[in-house]
């Protein structure tokens, strides 16, 4: 059996099943799993006697259907004998995964009379008569709202807010990890444009700043530039400017590399959603020499004729030699490929057609716009969204130290100047000595990267 995708964690599966105490037991356990296309990460014995033993398996699957079939294959082995199967996924989500807890100590009357009542009337008095000392005397100075209408989530679609949920809190749980800032989901049973603007802004006193997630393009274009004008905090779209600040840090690397200068390049891009029209905007703002966007219909261009007005600004603003045939032809001689669309739309002989050195940035997830292994034989340097390729672009490089540098500004806003500096920094924390085509970011786990990314983000903002 051949698995369709690669083996992940995101479907790992511990088996616990008792099999026979001989010697070889583990190992034909070990080669039935691998042969089904699974990968063994871990085997601990449960319990033993002299005839059985109790092991737990735990294995990466491909997708549920997968770890339907492993299962199935081990329970069908006569020697093998399953008696549970978890999910870890699902096991680790069991009653969420963040929760509230106290900062200072409520031990007896006196904590009790300083914390809350009377003692707490002074402090809202102090924030009635200077509204700004709410940053500095509540959970403000250091908390975000991450705001979602579920419309947009992940790859899933529009799958409402209750199943948005998941995402949300695992995007707090990585602001607290590597920013050290206070997020909390903010899932709203509306689509309507002017119910979350009007929503958002009527929560707005109590956060530092607004991460808006996962809302459809081009809707939450509208939104973001409302608020933005409505509220004194800064807002940010991550889907946008978080990607795009971790394409423009990748790809500063990735020049590097093949020798090349912004100014001198092209680029095509597909999709032209949220994330893709950002990318777009900060490759300019950074220099880059003509973008072709690319979207289901094939390129844009100034004399093109739909509905979409960011479609026909995108058209208008990038594309100098107006082509408008397909992406094959908008990739020939094309030095960068970016794609935030969907699986299997670029080929081999696609990429065979670039510029020299090409540089393909497949980002598409969970499969990407071209196998990583077919863009390789002919690109210079390959980077997907997935963690278990080398180059992965990920937004958790950006969202938390961007965060953490704007509410250390104690910013109420947030511009692309910012977005610059923060891809500079996460760049340059790769530094010019290791960089090379396998690493042109750094890993998430870079204890690094954060308070960098937040320190030129403050420097720009304060």
């Amino acid at each position: 059996m051949t698995a369709a995708r690669l083996p992940s964690a995101g479907f790992s599966i511990t088996v616990r099943l008792a099999l026979s105490a001989d010697p070889g037991a583990a190992g034909r356990l070990a080669t039935v799993v691998g042969q089904a296309g699974a990968i063994v990460t871990a085997l601990d014995v449960v319990a033993s006697d002299n005839k059985r033993m109790t092991v737990d398996l735990t294995c990466d699957t491909s997708d549920a259907s997968h770890a339907e079939q492993v299962t199935h294959i081990l329970d069908a082995m006569p020697d093998f004998d399953v008696k549970k199967v978890s999910d870890r996924t699902f096991l680790m989500h069991l009653g969420g995964k963040i929760e509230v807890t106290p900062k200072v100590p409520l031990r007896n009357r006196d904590d009790l009379s300083m914390a809350y009542t009377p003692g707490v009337a002074r402090v809202c008095m102090a924030i009635a008569e200077n509204p700004d000392d709410a940053r500095r005397l509540t959970i403000k100075r250091n908390t975000v709202a991450v705001v979602t209408d579920g419309s947009a989530v992940l790859g899933l679609g529009n799958i409402g807010p209750a199943a948005a949920m998941p995402v949300m809190e695992g995007k707090a749980a990585l602001f607290k990890k590597f920013g050290d800032v206070d997020a909390w989901p903010v899932c709203l049973d509306t689509q309507d444009t002017d119910e979350i603007v009007n929503i958002v802004a009527a929560l707005a006193p109590t956060y530092g700043g607004i991460n808006l997630e996962d809302i459809a393009a081009p809707r939450c274009f509208e939104i973001e530039a409302r608020l933005r004008e409505r509220l004194d905090i800064p807002v940010f779209h991550d889907d946008q400017h978080g990607t795009a600040i971790v394409v423009l840090a990748a790809l500063t690397n990735a020049l590097r590399v093949v020798g090349k200068e912004f100014k001198d390049v092209r680029a095509t891009v597909v999709g032209c959603g949220a994330a893709g029209t950002a990318i777009m905007r900060l490759l300019e703002k950074a220099g880059i020499g003509d973008i072709i966007p690319v979207d289901r219909d094939g390129a844009l261009h100034s004399t093109m004729e739909c509905e979409n007005e960011t479609w026909k600004w995108l058209g208008r603003h990038f594309n100098k030699g107006d082509y408008s045939g397909d992406l094959s032809g908008a990739v020939e001689g094309s030095d960068v490929f970016i794609g935030v669309s969907a699986p299997n739309i670029l080929k081999g002989s696609d990429v065979a057609k670039m510029a020299k050195d090409p540089i393909v940035f497949a980002l598409a997830n969970p499969d990407p716009e071209i196998s990583p292994t077919e863009a390789a034989r002919y690109a210079a340097i390959v980077a997907t969204g997935r963690s278990d390729q080398p180059n992965q672009i990920n937004n958790v490089l950006a969202f938390p130290g961007v965060f953490r540098g704007l509410l250390d500004a104690q910013a109420r806003d947030w511009n692309d100047d910012a977005a610059v500096a923060a891809a500079k920094a996460i760049a340059d924390c790769v530094g010019t000595e290791k960089v090379n085509a396998t690493y042109i970011v750094p890993s998430v786990f870079d204890p690094n990267v954060a308070p960098a990314v937040a320190a030129a983000v403050k420097q720009v903002m304060r």
